[in-house]
């Protein structure tokens, strides 16, 4: 069986991984556009308004990310088997679940705002403001988890392009509606949600255009036999529900870690948004990598081509670790000039100095937990992806809450680079167990 050379496998993964991180650095485009267009309309409260609003639709939006994690994971390992008739019938169902969990936001829109303003307390023109824009924007809901579907088919598909164009379309559009609609039509924060939902029904559509254009030749699989069949249906639902539960291990970690910093004060809370956008930026760039360990280990997966596999992984980890090493040394060099980009307030950035040497370690802790992510969401190990996210949340819990009373805020960033490590060497050592069966069922083939 042939395998990649290093060169012609290097390049397989930056064709993916380099229009995804491009994506991923769209991704919060959106916001801070909308946040820098009513940051000129003269009041904090619409500024409050958009953070509080687009912080509920993370949330919400980042639950439901298991429709791009599964789709991408089982297309790649149909893509690998040349399984036309699957690869359809998965956006079908992909799409199909996206509809009806997007009409379950639409009509659980009050109760879920209502749940959502009773645990953030804020002014009540703030809340008036960030409710407008959240009963405008929940109408995106369907768009964006059929947008969810589609780019996690077209990475299956091994074409990472498509989900680059229509996150750039998106930003480009929303830019001209949301400044149409604020500064022409006067519309303030409804305007901004106008253009918002604008973008996300353009970007659908984009979706449905180029999928029509490129792959227009599948219609012919199109085909509602075996589309709700028992076993297909169980396990397209169970490798959703551990990816769901899994990323509701990574909300809960993330919120309890602002929660935690903002309850030791402003300083403390400015200072861990600060260097946790050290992380953020890291991590776009360790996610794309990740989106093409998704696609061509479960391209290899699904081919029961396993010393490509082992080859990918191989290749993978050299990019993670090459990688780490030059964000670790950009932080060590740059590291203060970085701070001094993202705030000119001079007490934060000394308290900030204080815990920096934590940041140094997050390339070189986390790098291989996005690799790893990656890889199992690509041969579908999804169940052993949820032990190490419970496992890893687990010790996050228990550290902080052992060490914070002895050394404060030191204690919850100990206990995130603990947490990132250990999601990567318990996933490692999980690796080898799927790794070694995958090979005896090819060889028993």
């Amino acid at each position: 069986m042939t395998i990649d050379r290093p060169y012609s496998a290097d390049r397989k993964i930056l064709r993916i991984a380099i229009p995804s991180i491009i994506s991923n650095i769209t991704v919060p485009l959106l916001g801070l556009i909308d946040v820098a267009i009513v940051g000129h309309l003269g009041s904090p409260a619409y500024i409050g308004a958009i953070a509080i609003g687009g912080m509920l639709f993370n949330i919400i939006y980042w639950i439901f990310g298991f429709l791009r994690m599964g789709t991408s994971g089982m297309t790649s390992q149909a893509y690998g088997r040349h399984d036309l008739n699957e690869i359809t019938r998965l956006l079908l169902r992909s799409l199909g679940v996206a509809a009806i969990v997007g009409l379950c936001l639409l009509i659980m829109q009050y109760p879920i705002r209502v749940i959502a303003f009773e645990l953030i307390h804020t002014s009540p023109e703030v809340e008036r403001m960030a409710a407008l824009y959240f009963h405008i924007c929940i109408w995106g809901a369907p768009a964006m988890l059929g947008l969810y579907a589609f780019s996690g088919w077209f990475i299956g598909m091994q074409n990472s392009r498509f989900p680059m164009y229509i996150a750039i379309a998106q930003n480009i559009i929303n830019i001209f509606a949301s400044l149409s609609f604020v500064y022409i039509f006067n519309l303030q924060v409804a305007g901004v949600a106008l253009g918002t939902l604008i973008a996300q029904y353009a970007g659908l559509l984009m979706a449905l255009m180029l999928w029509f254009r490129y792959y227009g030749n599948l219609k012919q699989y199109l085909s509602f036999h075996r589309l709700f069949r028992k076993r297909e249906m169980s396990r397209f639902f169970k490798v959703n529900r551990d990816i769901f539960l899994r990323t509701l291990c990574l909300v809960m970690v993330t919120m309890y870690f602002t929660s935690a910093g903002a309850s030791q004060g402003e300083i403390v809370l400015a200072v861990n948004t600060l260097l946790m956008q050290l992380f953020t930026l890291f991590s776009y760039i360790m996610d794309g990598f990740a989106y093409a360990g998704e696609a061509l280990s479960g391209k290899y997966y699904g081919a029961r081509n396993h010393t490509s596999l082992k080859h990918i992984i191989r290749r993978l980890f050299i990019w993670g670790t090459a990688l780490a090493i030059v964000f670790t040394l950009l932080y060590l060099l740059g590291g203060n000039g970085l701070l001094h980009l993202l705030t000119s307030e001079k007490t934060v950035i000394h308290e900030a100095n204080t815990y920096f040497y934590w940041v140094l370690a997050i390339p070189l802790a986390g790098f291989s937990a996005f690799l790893w992510d990656g890889i199992f969401i690509g041969i579908t190990a999804t169940r052993q992806m949820l032990y190490s996210m419970l496992a890893a949340s687990l010790s996050f819990f228990v550290i902080y809450f052992i060490f914070h009373n002895a050394i404060g805020n030191h204690a919850l960033w100990l206990a995130f680079i603990i947490y990132l490590s250990l999601r990567g060497i318990t996933q490692g050592l999980l690796s080898r167990k799927i790794l070694q069966k995958s090979n005896r069922r090819i060889v028993e083939s």
